[in-house]
């Protein structure tokens, strides 16, 4: 077997190993058949503002095209800035970067670096930071890998495209797999529509099956502007039929911590 077949093949195995884990709570079992999306959501460390800006540059002209040559679109990036996250502490901007990767099948996911590695182009027009020595580029990134509720199997850019738009990322860690579980189910009782409704479109939600602090699941949605947020989270919480969700006893006790995070597109992004 040729070197790069064994390790196509092998990394299909080890996430094929991995997602087995969570396929139930994912509902990853279901996804060939319903046509459910799985999203990659990693986050970048740099050690400076100067970095994530080169690293930025760098995934606006040869990244972004060859994930998008490779299926992969569209694609996100996002920075968390201090002004929108009082309750993270931030004593300045972060110089992390969020991007997110969508694939319409593990095959995708498991092969993409593959594909790269393979693309001429990219490996010409990236050299600089593919090559990098060590601290000339992003320190470490941690991936999470999340396969989409049933009912919102893609991810969508039918938001808001003001200049002002800020995309609020979630994540909602359950005490047990079980919980867990139930917490997907009440997302798909009903509930992706109260987000539209309250004037705040949802971009992706997706169930984790593999990354940090499982049990989770994790889901964006978009603000016109900041000043909006807390509007908007007003009207989904008056809407009726998001209480009357709510009141029913089977969904108590589902979410053990809330993560929230407000992230701005860099101009590198495609949603």
């Amino acid at each position: 077997m040729k070197r790069r077949e064994f390790l196509a093949a092998s990394a299909a195995a080890a996430t094929g190993l991995i997602a087995s884990t969570h396929a139930k709570f994912a509902g990853a079992a279901d996804a060939p058949s319903t046509g459910r999306q799985y999203f990659e959501l990693r986050r970048y460390h740099f050690s400076s503002a100067d970095k994530q800006k080169a690293y930025e540059q760098f995934l606006a002209d040869a990244a972004i095209p060859a994930y998008n040559r490779a299926g992969v679109k569209p694609v996100g990036v996002w920075k968390i800035m201090a002004d929108d996250n009082p309750g993270l502490k931030l004593e300045k901007d972060s110089t992390d970067l969020y991007v997110f990767l969508p694939h319409d099948s593990i095959e995708s996911v498991v092969t993409l670096e593959t594909k790269l590695a393979a693309d001429e182009k990219f490996q010409a027009d990236g050299k600089q930071v593919l090559t990098a020595p060590k601290g000339q580029s992003f320190v470490r990134y941690e991936s999470t890998l999340l396969l989409a509720m049933e009912g919102a199997p893609h991810v969508s850019i039918d938001t808001t495209k003001s200049p002002t738009r800020v995309f609020e990322l979630r994540t909602y860690e359950s005490p047990n797999p079980e919980r867990a579980a139930n917490k997907l189910q009440m997302f798909n009782a009903g509930e992706f529509a109260f987000f539209k409704q309250a004037g705040m479109p949802g971009v992706f939600f997706g169930g984790a099956i593999a990354g940090e602090n499982l049990p989770q699941l994790t889901y964006m949605v978009a603000h016109e502007k900041m000043e909006d947020s807390q509007i908007n989270w007003k009207k989904f919480g008056a809407v009726p039929e998001w209480k009357q969700l709510l009141a029913q006893p089977q969904w108590k006790n589902n979410v053990s911590k809330i993560i929230d995070q407000f992230v701005r597109p860099s101009a590198a992004s495609q949603i």
